[in-house]
């Protein structure tokens, strides 16, 4: 009989394991044990279940059933693990029973919610042997059998294990069919060369049933435990379970809720679907990455390596359940040890994110509904005529005629051109969206588009090797297969014919999960198994074609049934390569569907969110899950895209969004306007004034993507990621800060004129006037009047800012401001990267300046570790140092006195600095 252990970090030597290296043992393998027996508690146990469900029977009237076996009634109830996953089905005990599962009825639930599943394993559920296990060059190779078959088709008897030791931080797990070769993801990640020498990690196995028992050293903590629970790998269902060493769980993406999960009975769906974002719906991307807080702030990451569709089921024991339907279990665990960590190796493997060029770091401005060339541009001048920052214009689908791809309206939009040269001679850049979706009905001839890449074969097919037609925004739609090297050429010489008449800067991806208005195609799909599979993981619409085409269609390297999530990564890799061609610089790219590595190719907005209050809060975490995801460059579309805004809520939002990482204005058609232009002076000037914050803090912003382009940085970052040890911060997503140092409190509620934060142990200083605050680690409540946004800076850190312009461009010829926040100690660190803001590969080619600023003993030192030309363009202007305790009589810059100024909450402020960036330098006051 085979039992499955709940191991605890008390309890590592529960079962008979092989540790790493070991020999392999040819037989008499070890059988785990039940965690529950010993010393008679297994009668206890019996018993006292018994009497339980006896008392739970008369006071709930008698839903709990037939009494269960006593190998069931000892599992408790956060430890059951669901083994009839299947919704829409009402799960009785003969269905229950038929796959040789324990069924205990519970209470009913409301509609849609989820509970103690009725239908689970007992410890005796029959799972993979392994059966051998050797020794590789760089890890274990080892052979599982299952003797006895499970209860979805074509299970698969005999798997290969590989175990590589990649990195000291890093392990490799993959598991897959020992026979035949099976789909996997067409991702590049790493090879390595050597095992590694001293992990941080100890990884063991229970033989009967197989299991994996990861561990950290240094604690003990038990990381993964996949004995919990059965091991089924069937053809079109992979399931495997673990224990977690907390509840602290983050990532899972992409869906709409707290940073922070719930593991109270929750699943989470991964399959790219177009949907408003909304609490408990798989959205636009797929991400099964997963970050985990262990007890004392150590902080782990698990990667399935799998683009099919997915979920993963979270229940209080704590523990979590992996469910896919194709491919193979290809797992990535990362072991930090703090969080910052975690997300620099999860990047390790999927890529770190491309350096963006600086004007995508500006503020950008959109909507559905301009219904002009001429009423875009009417927008641009009023933003001009108030002195408002922008950089990015863009437009919707409208500038299209018929809303189709690569062509403009030419009766609206027909002075398009000219406005983008205006845009271009006014240091600003336009942007256009692209949707997949080509359309199929013009007349032969009449439409390249389509005509050549139907000519090409470059469009999904049907099983009957026909293009799918679906239906998009311009009717019946064919849809580009980006898997296919030849789509990408295509691609680019349809972006290049447009660019040549309107030249565009940026793209915009939209649409590419991908959408459809129809379910599959304008035929359905065919019966099978690939549109119908034996399970279908809890999708919206119970179907893995609503809302987009069939999974059977066929593309280049795969079916859709296994590339589906991959549609948008792959179509954002296309449309890089075509923008860098086609421009020669760094490409500038937002797209809706991701998947990892996406941050090598584009930034993510949150999609097609509402107006509302709620989904302004909502965007904090989700900006910070993307950080998690190696995307830097994300936003929300702020002042919300549907519905329509207030002042209130727009200004509010305007503060908030100047610190999103990806800054945009963008809102829907037949809706008030909602540019800062249109509103009330009072609103108009506080929306202006926090953009002029945003563009100070650009050389800040622009070295933290340097930071997360070179290591894998966040860029916005959750403030558990500086503050691990503090569990206060564990659960916090109304608040966030820029790299280590400066912290963002938004107001997210209405009609307040404050807002209470959390303010992490130390000194904080006041972004605007320098005075500090002493926290010992406790919510404060702030002063917000509708004009302000509270910014404060973390001590020891040095910000570079400077005098901000209405674009980067011309801001980056203003003077540099440099502000010190001391330390309690009197030391401050910061630095700054600093390049031409768009050529490609600068800081590959050396083509860059890197600065490093340090304060100790009252002695400020800029030293220039790196220079380029660029930096002799720009000057540092003027210094304050936040925290100078007593007045200096003087301030000497390489010896020579400078003017200063010293205020009564101890800020010391140096002016008329005229240093070049090029130049080291230092400065001390006495």
């Amino acid at each position: 009989m085979k039992s499955y252990q709940r191991l605890t970090a008390a309890q590592p030597a529960a079962c008979r394991v092989e540790e790493e290296g070991a020999a392999p043992v040819p037989s008499g393998h070890g059988k785990l044990a039940p965690w529950w027996v010993g010393s008679g508690l297994l009668v206890a146990a019996v018993l006292l279940s018994t009497i339980t469900v006896w008392v739970l029977r008369q006071v709930s009237g008698g839903w709990l059933g037939p009494t269960a076996p006593p190998k069931c009634l000892v599992v408790p109830e956060s430890h059951r693990f669901d083994c009839y996953p299947e919704r829409r089905v009402v799960v009785t005990q003969e269905l229950c029973e038929s796959r040789g599962c324990c069924f205990i009825q519970g209470p009913p639930l409301a509609e849609g919610k989820q509970g103690v599943p009725w239908c689970f394993y007992p410890p005796d559920f029959p799972s993979y042997t392994l059966e051998s296990l050797n020794q590789t060059a760089l890890g274990m190779v080892g052979l599982l059998v299952r003797r006895e078959k499970a209860y979805y088709p074509r299970d698969i008897q005999k798997l290969r294990l590989d175990v590589e030791f990649e990195t000291d931080t890093r392990l490799h797990i993959k598991i897959t069919d020992a026979a035949n070769p099976r789909y996997e993801v067409p991702l590049d990640v790493p090879r390595v060369m050597k095992r590694a020498e001293n992990p941080i990690y100890s990884l063991n196995f229970s033989w009967d049933p197989f299991g994996v028992l990861l561990q950290r050293k240094a604690t003990g903590t038990v990381l993964l435990n996949t004995t919990v629970a059965p091991l089924i790998f069937a053809d079109q269902f992979l399931q495997i379970s673990t224990s977690l060493p907390s509840k602290f769980l983050y990532g899972l993406g992409e869906h709409r809720g707290s940073l922070l999960h719930s593991l109270d009975w929750n699943t989470l769906t991964l399959w790219a679907r177009d949907v408003s974002p909304t609490e408990s719906f798989n959205l636009y991307g797929a991400h099964p990455f997963y970050l985990l807080m262990e007890e004392g702030g150590n902080a782990h990451g698990v990667f399935l390596l799998n683009s099919n569709a997915m979920e993963v089921a979270l229940q209080p024991a704590p523990g979590l359940t992996w469910r896919t339907i194709g491919g193979v279990l290809d797992f990535y665990i990362f072991l930090g040890p703090d969080p910052n960590m975690v997300i620099q190796q999860y990047q390790q493997v999927i890529g770190f994110p491309a350096m963006p060029p600086i004007w995508a770091l500006g503020f950008h401005l959109c909507r559905w509904g301009y219904r002009s060339s001429n009423g875009t541009w009417q927008t641009v001048r009023a933003m001009r005529n108030y002195q408002i920052p922008q950089d990015g214009q863009w437009n919707d689908i409208d500038y299209m005629d018929g809303y189709r791809d690569f062509t403009l309206d030419s009766q609206r939009f027909s002075s398009l051109p000219s406005l983008v040269e205006d845009l271009h001679k006014h240091g600003q850049r336009y942007v256009m969206i692209l949707d997949p979706g080509i359309s199929s009905t013009s007349p032969h001839g009449s439409y390249w588009p389509f005509d050549e890449g139907l000519r090409r074969g470059l469009f999904l097919n049907t099983t009957q090797g026909q293009p799918l037609i679906g239906q998009v925004w311009p009717g019946f739609t064919a849809f580009a297969d980006f898997s296919n090297p030849d789509t990408h050429q295509w691609w680019l010489e349809n972006l290049q014919h447009f660019h040549a008449h309107v030249p565009f800067d940026g793209l915009w991806i939209d649409m590419n999960e991908p959408s459809n208005f129809m379910d599959g195609s304008e035929d359905g799909c065919p019966p099978g198994e690939l549109d119908n599979p034996p399970y279908t993981p809890a999708v919206l619409g119970d179907s893995l074609s609503a809302k987009t085409v069939c999974a059977s269609a066929k593309q280049k390297v795969s079916v859709h049934y296994n590339l589906h999530n991959l549609y948008g990564l792959m179509e954002a890799k296309a449309t890089a390569s075509a923008l860098i061609q086609i421009r020669g610089k760094r490409p500038f790219l937002i797209s809706r569907s991701t998947f990892p590595s996406q941050g090598r190719y584009s930034g993510h907005w949150l999609g097609d969110n509402r107006s509302q209050w709620k989904d302004m809060r909502y965007s904090i975490p989700g900006l910070l899950s993307f950080s998690l995801f190696g995307i830097p460059l994300v936003g929300a579309d702020i002042c919300g895209f549907s519905g329509s805004t207030s002042e209130e809520l727009c200004t509010r939002w305007m503060q908030l969004g100047a610190f999103y990482p990806f800054s945009r204005n963008h809102n829907t058609q037949n809706e008030k306007a909602q540019d800062p232009t249109v509103f009330s002076p009072a609103a108009r000037t506080a929306m202006k004034d926090v953009l002029l914050t945003r563009y100070s803090l650009l050389p800040f912003l622009y070295t933290l993507f340097h930071r997360a382009h070179l290591q894998g940085d966040t860029v916005a970052r959750p403030l558990f990621f500086e503050f691990p040890r503090d569990e206060a911060t564990w659960e916090l997503d109304r608040q966030f800060l820029w790299g280590q140092s400066l912290l963002v409190t938004p107001v997210l509620e209405p009609g307040v004129d404050s807002v209470i934060g959390y303010v992490p142990q130390g000194t904080w200083y006041d972004f605007y006037t320098g005075s500090s605050v002493n926290s010992s680690g406790e919510m404060l409540k702030m002063s917000a009047p509708l004009e302000h946004l509270n910014l404060h800076i973390r001590e020891g850190s040095i910000l570079p800012t400077q005098k901000p312009g209405t674009t980067t461009e011309a801001t980056r010829g203003n003077p540099l401001h440099l502000i010190v926040a001391l330390s309690s100690r009197a030391t401050a660190w910061g630095d700054l990267f600093w390049d031409d803001g768009e050529s490609l590969d600068t800081f590959e080619k050396g083509n860059y300046s890197y600065v490093v600023f340090n304060v100790t003993q009252d002695i400020f030192t800029s030293t220039v570790l790196h220079a380029s030309t660029e930096a002799t363009k720009v000057t540092i202007g003027t210094l304050s140092i936040f925290g100078v305790q007593k007045p200096p009589s003087k301030v000497l810059l390489n010896g020579q006195e400078k003017p200063f100024s010293y205020l009564d909450n101890q800020v010391l402020n140096v002016s008329d600095l005229g240093v070049s960036l090029s130049q080291g330098f230092s400065l001390q006051w006495l």
